[in-house]
């Protein structure tokens, strides 16, 4: 007998062990359709990880943060799958989520361009509607091997059970020449992706991959307090970056090392104001107020 604990304190018995989405079916069909992974004793697992002994378990939906960068970086894999399908000879690289969206780097004999995305794009959407599988392959490591289609990616996991939860993305961006990577973004829903597409009051600019992570929860904070801010986590220089927003963006928040390390941001204005450096919770309320 193997009794289970779930996340409301309720407490369920079974027979012989069982799936992540076996549970969740037991529970009811609509979480079970909306499961991309579970928490097991505090662990993230795929949907497909056996149960076999008494565990406090959640089933963990796009809903929630954890979901939803599971959402992204299973977004990757079907960018990456989309490439392979339409450029036959490109090498995959690596590709994972990043902040609201994900990536993949691959390498191509013909530089791909801007005008590809809405063919690439094209091919993911078909991919989702046609509902691969996504298996996680033994060894069970932190890095694994995950089968989509008829192609194995390393990859950190969990990732979503099929393509058919993948519907709200989009690709923005491309970079690179011969060594190139893809910029998109995924939500749970289009609503939400509706939202992202807005225009955004603040962009909030890194200067390189080590930031990332940083300048995301500095997005987050602007938007808790109400601004429709936006992350370029893109691996451009900052310059590029800095020059592209401020055609039509209001306000920059710029985060490098120092800023990283210090806790606070560099904030100009599209019309090249410097307002010098503020410590985050300082910029997000300034940023917040009426009329800025």
């Amino acid at each position: 007998m193997i009794q289970i604990t779930l996340s409301d304190g309720s407490l369920r018995e079974y027979d012989q062990p069982l799936s992540v989405h076996e549970l969740a079916a037991s529970i009811g069909p609509e979480l079970a359709s909306a499961a991309v992974a579970g928490r097991v004793d505090g662990v993230l697992v795929d949907c497909e990880y056996m149960i076999e002994a008494d565990a406090r378990v959640s089933i963990v939906t796009p809903r929630e943060p954890d979901g939803l960068e599971i959402l992204r970086r299973s977004c990757a894999l079907m960018l990456a799958m989309a490439v392979k399908q339409l450029h036959p000879h490109a090498q995959m690289r690596a590709g994972r989520e990043l902040g609201d969206g994900f990536f993949y780097e691959f390498v191509v004999e013909r530089p791909l361009t801007p005008a590809d995305l809405p063919l690439i794009e094209a091919r993911m959407q078909s991919l989702a509607a046609t509902n691969h599988s996504i298996r996680r392959r033994p060894p069970r490591e932190e890095v694994s091997m995950y089968r989509l289609g008829d192609t194995e990616y390393q990859s950190h996991g969990p990732h979503v059970p099929t393509t058919k939860v993948l519907q709200a993305f989009a690709l923005d961006h491309i970079s690179g020449t011969l060594q190139q990577r893809i910029y998109g973004t995924c939500w749970s829903s289009h609503q939400e992706l509706q939202h992202w597409s807005l225009p955004p009051h603040v962009v909030v600019v890194s200067m390189d991959d080590r930031q990332a992570t940083y300048a995301q929860a500095v997005t987050e904070s602007l938007r808790q307090r109400g601004v429709r801010a936006r992350a370029d986590l893109r691996n451009e220089k900052v310059r590029f970056k800095i020059r592209q927003h401020s055609r039509t963006v209001p306000y920059l928040v710029v985060v490098g090392e120092k800023e990283q390390a210090g806790g606070f941001v560099s904030v100009r204005s599209r019309t090249g104001e410097d307002f010098g450096r503020m410590a985050v919770e300082v910029a997000c309320e300034w940023l917040s107020r009426p009329g800025i």
